[in-house]
């Protein structure tokens, strides 16, 4: 197993990738294809929990997997419009911590 690479290396991996495999598609076809990985990752939570029983013809615990799918697509986008996640995701960490520092004490 490889090392644990930060979400800029993970950004520049799928961007090179991308750009080596004929580049990023249109914005909305991206986001068509985001919404479509999280329709899949819904019907695996379903089945994960037990909600919706999968066919005979699926293969069994996939939600890393559909994770990741969504996660890819949403890094595409991400890429797209040149924004760097990780230094976008650490203000939204503070954001959240301000606003629910006195909300889930137990």
């Amino acid at each position: 197993m490889s090392d644990p690479l930060s979400l800029n290396a993970i950004q520049n991996k799928i961007d090179e990738y991308i750009k080596n495999h004929g580049g990023y598609w249109p914005p909305l076809s991206m986001f068509s294809a985001l919404v479509e990985e999280i329709g899949e990752l819904a019907r695996e939570i379903n089945s994960f929990e037990g909600f919706k029983p999968k066919k005979s013809s699926e293969k069994e615990n996939r939600l890393g997997e559909e994770l990741s799918d969504v996660l890819f697509a949403l890094i595409c986008l991400a890429n797209y419009y040149e924004i760097n996640l990780e230094v976008n995701l650490n203000k939204i960490i503070e954001k959240y911590k301000k606003r629910d520092k006195d909300r889930f004490i137990q």
